[in-house]
C-alpha cells in the first residue's frame, strides 16, 4: 500500500536555484562541446556521401550553433535560425531582427542575411558552401518549402534525413544532466511553495498561475510548457488545460508542469488529494505508483547487471502490465515516458511503438504511467529518471515525494 506523506514538503527540502557561476560554467561547457557535436554530424554526412546538413528545428540550432530562439519566438522568426553545416563551415541565417544576437551567440558560425523568401537565396547559399547533395530535416520541413527549394536549385539534390541530431541529443553529457537536475529542483521547490494555496474554492487557473509564478521567481528562465492544473473530473484529461473549475473536498488535483534552466527542461506530474482520499481514488493512486515502480525496477536490474538494458518498449510493457492486470488497461492510453532535454519531448521513447533496441546511455527520460476515469478523476505520477549504464546508476531526478499527499486541510 502507498504510504501517506507524514508532512507536506517544504521548499527548503530541495536544492537552491543555480547560481550565476553555474550558468556561466554551463555556457562554457556548451562552447567546448559544440565542435564535438558538429564532428559527429560531419562524420555522418561523409559516410552518406552528403555535402551539407540543412537544419530547421530550434533545439538543433541551439545544440549545434549556440543561437537561441525562445519558445514561441521560433514561430515568428521566419527563416532566422535555420542553418547549414558543411565540411568546414557553419552558416546561420538571420534577418535584421536577429543579426546582432546571432553574431553574439554563434561566434564560430558565418551569419548570412535572410528574408522571408528563402527560395530566392537558396541557390547562392548552397553554391557558397559548394554543396550538391544536402541532407534536410524531413520531419521539420513543409512540403511547400521543400518544393520551393528544389525548384530554386534543380541541380542540388535534397535528401530527407530523420533522427540524426535527435539520436545524438538523447545521450546526455554531465553538463546537460546538471541542468535537467537543476530544472527539476526548481519545479520541486515551486510545487512545495504552492501547496498552501490548495484549498476548496480556489480555481484550477489560480493554482496554475501561482505555480507558474513560483517557478519564474524561483530560478526558472522560462516554463518548459504551460502548467496543467486539473481538479476532480478534469484530471481525467491527460493533457487538459486549467479552467475556472473550483477545487472541492474529496477530489484529486493533478499538476503537470516543468521548469527551464539554461535551455534544459524538467517535467513532473503529481496527483494530490484534497482532504482524505476515498478508497477508490487511493486504490487507483496505489496502482499507478506500483506501475511506475515496476518500470523503475526493470531499469534497476539492468544497471545492476541482472538483465540486459531494456528497450523503451520493454519499460512501457512493464508499467502497462501492472495496470492491465488490475483491469484498467483501457484507461492508460498514452506512453510510459519520453526523453527530455532541450525539448520537452525528445528521444528516447518509452511506449508501445518505441524501438526494440536498448535505451541509450547516459540519458534522461520520464516515467509517467496514469489511469483516467472519464468524468470522475485521473491519476498520473511522473518523475524524470537518469539512466547511466556505465556508472551502474539509475537516479530519480524528481525529488518531490511520490507518496500520497493530502492537502487543503
Amino acid at each position: 500500500m502507498t504510504a501517506v506523506v507524514p508532512r507536506s514538503p517544504h521548499p527548503a527540502d530541495f536544492p537552491a536555484p543555480p547560481s550565476p557561476r553555474d550558468v556561466a560554467r554551463w555556457a562554457e561547457a556548451d562552447r567546448t562541446e559544440r565542435p564535438i557535436r558538429l564532428a559527429r554530424l560531419r562524420a555522418r554526412l561523409a559516410a552518406d556521401g552528403l555535402d551539407a546538413y540543412f537544419g530547421l528545428r530550434s533545439e538543433h540550432m541551439r545544440y549545434l550553433t549556440g543561437f537561441v530562439l525562445e519558445d514561441g519566438e521560433d514561430r515568428v522568426a521566419g527563416n532566422s535560425g535555420r542553418f547549414l553545416v558543411c565540411g568546414d563551415e557553419v552558416v546561420v541565417l538571420a534577418d535584421s531582427r536577429y543579426r546582432l544576437q546571432a553574431l553574439e551567440q554563434a561566434p564560430e558560425a558565418r551569419i548570412a542575411a535572410t528574408t522571408h523568401n528563402l527560395a530566392a537565396l537558396w541557390p547562392s547559399l548552397i553554391s557558397g558552401v559548394g554543396a550538391r547533395r544536402v541532407a534536410v530535416e524531413a520531419a521539420a520541413i513543409s512540403r511547400e518549402l521543400w518544393e520551393e527549394l528544389r525548384r530554386a536549385a534543380p541541380d542540388v539534390e535534397l535528401v530527407p534525413v530523420s533522427g540524426w541530431v535527435e539520436a545524438d541529443r538523447a545521450v546526455k553529457t554531465p553538463s546537460e544532466i546538471e541542468r535537467i537536475r537543476a530544472a527539476c529542483g526548481v519545479a520541486d521547490r515551486s510545487l512545495a511553495s504552492t501547496l498552501r494555496r490548495i484549498k476548496p474554492g480556489v480555481t484550477e487557473r489560480e493554482l496554475a498561475m501561482a505555480l507558474e509564478w513560483e517557478m519564474r521567481t524561483g530560478g526558472a528562465d522560462a516554463l518548459a510548457f504551460g502548467v496543467a492544473c486539473l481538479a476532480g473530473p478534469d484530471a481525467a484529461l491527460p493533457h487538459g488545460s486549467p479552467s475556472d473549475r473550483e477545487v472541492q473536498f474529496g477530489q484529486v488535483v493533478l499538476f503537470d508542469f516543468g521548469a527551464m534552466v539554461a535551455g534544459y527542461r524538467s517535467d513532473m506530474t503529481r496527483t494530490l488529494f484534497v482532504g482524505d482520499p476515498n478508497p477508490r481514488d487511493l486504490a487507483i493512486y496505489e496502482l499507478v505508483a506500483e506501475a511506475q515502480e515496476a518500470a523503475l525496477q526493470l531499469l534497476i536490474e539492468s544497471v545492476q547487471g541482472e538483465r540486459p538494458v531494456p528497450s523503451g518498449r520493454e519499460v512501457d510493457a512493464a508499467a502497462r502490465q501492472v495496470i492491465e492486470n488490475a483491469g484498467h488497461g483501457e484507461r492508460f492510453g498514452h506512453g510510459t515516458g519520453h526523453g527530455i532535454g532541450l525539448a520537452t519531448h525528445e528521444l528516447p521513447s518509452l511506449s508501445r511503438l518505441a524501438p526494440e533496441t536498448p535505451l541509450p546511455s547516459p540519458t534522461v527520460f520520464s516515467v509517467e504511467p496514469g489511469v483516467y476515469v472519464d468524468g470522475e478523476m485521473g491519476v498520473r505520477i511522473e518523475d524524470l529518471v537518469l539512466l547511466d549504464v556505465e556508472a551502474h546508476a539509475i537516479e530519480r531526478l524528481t525529488m518531490f515525494p511520490r507518496e500520497a499527499l493530502v492537502v487543503g486541510v
